[in-house]
């Protein structure tokens, strides 16, 4: 009569103790404990032995064999609470108007990297959001336009990084485009003096090459400047990248210098070019900075999770080489490349059902990142949509970094450094003399990295910076799929968010998870997993019967 009868599809003992001690009562699916092998439309959270595993780890305390009893009573009962791992595993169209499931349909539309791609892309039309801020420019392989439209973007980037590294071995940095001080420098009084004299770029594979090469990056970046400052408007012009440059001579060039280590000749009027042209640039260009100087950029499955998908064979096996140029064969299937060709020779050869060309999507990597000892982190940050008309949002105020195992090295593109899921980095070696500081188990809580930041001079970075900017991002990305989800009343879903930053503390999205791992990896996410869920039900559930009910570490950060 209560309706409190739920069922769990699924390892998650912390919700079934959680609802047994509100006082329902479970009734399991009949067949507890097995998996269908049919291919589902939506990402697994995880593969079916991490789920086994968790099961094993986190069994429940209370006898089993009275819980099966009671589910045996309550076999042609309907559930009223339905929480399970995938949105298919529930037909909706039987759903009645008082059953509450943990999923809504349609949310690929933002938890694929290619609905994100493709929405976010969209955002500025109904809102008051610039994606460019807060998520890496991405595309859709599979679409011409979108394939064509990276192409030009890889070459203007490789132009504009050239004149970076130019400037950069000359010892003169825009504003604006500095590397960061080292320990014990203020912003601003590491830049090296230049003369005004021609400058022959140190080299280390070739002679230098001529400063003509410069002068082609400096028109390329004029007409570049031209185009974002709408300022051809009134006429024809056409792309920055058609014109008479000779691309594959330029690029190889470019290669040579930047990845190979050559030479280059700078006169000081072309220094000077570079100087002003890159500022002008960082004006239109939000990415500008945090895109760095060797155009790096990951190929990804588009609709996979943790790494997920093969590219280029099995392990990197038939990965194009180059000698000097790094390739990162990341198993299983995100791959870091610096050439353009390795981009679309690896999303070319891809043949097999789940890796066609159309499924790949190529994301510029964030390379002017902020570290944590000299190594790459991300955070996990978790959000709550209770309902999308009107959309309602709730932040949880704790979150867990997760570390990569080797220090970050944008010279040596191996998974270990730069990929920081736990997924991928429980199979790589820890460095050796990493820093002490640095946890065994790869992972901090928030509250760690935020004594790390005081401690470093940067205390107000999380709450006046990396939070609101999270915040921003899930509610930007939330807005940018609205009318292309289910809004169906009955139902909520936790979501988690992937974030790193940049070196001045700005949050940049990777990607969305739905059914976040609540696998208890370390003992901060074994903690933290746990709270998150008894969180989400005391949102869900307490506080929607009863508004006075707290929510625990939920904020509600948005309702239309």
């Amino acid at each position: 009569q209560e309706k409190k009868i739920f069922t769990v599809l699924g390892p998650y003992p912390v919700i079934r103790s959680q609802l047994r001690a509100r006082g329902w009562v479970e009734r399991k699916p009949p067949s507890a404990g097995s998996r269908p092998e049919q291919q589902q439309p939506l990402r697994s959270p995880w593969p079916p032995e991490e789920e086994e595993e968790e099961e094993e780890e986190q069994r429940d305390e209370d006898p089993d064999d009275i819980h099966k009893l009671m589910s045996c009573l309550l076999r042609d009962q309907t559930p009223y609470f339905i929480w399970t791992t995938r949105c298919s595993a529930v037909n909706r169209r039987l759903l009645r108007h008082d059953q509450v499931v943990n999923h809504y349909s349609g949310v690929a539309s933002f938890t694929t990297k290619e609905g994100l791609c493709v929405n976010l892309r969209n955002l500025p039309w109904f809102y008051e959001a610039d994606p460019d801020t807060f998520f890496p420019r991405c595309y859709r392989l599979g679409a011409m336009d979108e394939r064509e439209a990276f192409i030009e973007d890889f070459r203007l980037t490789a132009a504009r990084s050239l004149l970076k590294v130019a400037l950069e071995r000359a010892g003169d940095m825009p504003v604006g485009t500095e590397q960061p001080p080292k320990s014990g420098e203020g912003p601003g009084e590491h830049r090296v003096p230049r003369s005004h004299n021609s400058h022959h770029m140190p080299s280390t594979a070739g002679s230098p090459l001529p400063s003509q090469l410069v002068e082609e990056a400096l028109q390329v970046c004029r007409q570049h400047l031209d185009s974002v400052g709408h300022q051809d408007i009134d006429r024809d012009a056409p792309s920055p990248c058609m014109t008479a440059i000779d691309w594959d001579r330029f690029l190889q060039d470019y290669y040579r210098v930047v990845h190979e280590g050559d030479g280059l000749v700078l006169s000081a009027s072309q220094q000077d070019q570079c100087q002003a042209l890159l500022q002008l640039l960082a004006e239109h260009l939000p990415q500008l900075t945090m895109e760095g100087n060797r155009n790096v950029w990951i190929l990804k499955p588009g609709a996979k999770s943790r790494g997920r998908g093969k590219a280029g064979g099995s392990r990197g096996r038939g990965l194009p080489t180059k000698e000097g140029v790094p390739v990162s064969p990341c198993p299983p299937g995100i791959v870091c490349v610096v050439r353009l060709e390795q981009v679309l020779q690896l999303a070319g050869g891809c043949t097999s059902f789940s890796a066609r060309e159309g499924e790949w999507v190529v994301q510029k990597y964030v390379e002017r990142l902020l570290l944590i000892f000299s190594t790459k982190f991300d955070i996990r940050q978790w959000f709550l949509v209770t309902d999308w008309n009107p959309l309602t949002v709730w932040f949880y105020r704790e979150s867990y970094v997760r570390f990569c195992s080797q220090p970050f090295c944008l010279s040596r593109l191996d998974p270990a450094r730069h990929l920081c899921n736990v997924s991928i980095q429980k199979r790589c070696r820890p460095a050796r003399g990493r820093h002490p500081r640095l946890p065994p188990d790869q992972i901090w809580s928030c509250r760690q990295l935020q004594a790390y930041l005081a401690q470093a001079g940067r205390a107000g970075a999380w709450q006046q910076v990396m939070v609101p900017g999270m915040k921003a991002a899930v509610v930007a990305a939330l807005r940018s799929a609205q009318d292309l989800v289910g809004s169906r009343k009955g139902s909520f879903e936790l979501f988690g968010a992937d974030f790193v930053f940049g070196e001045d503390c700005q949050p940049w999205l990777l990607e969305i998870n739905t059914s976040p791992t609540m696998a208890p990896s370390s003992a901060v996410t074994s903690r933290l997993c746990a709270r998150v869920q008894q969180d989400t039900l005391r949102v869900v559930i307490d506080h929607r019967d009863n508004p006075a009910c707290p929510t625990g570490a939920f904020e509600l950060i948005y309702k239309e």
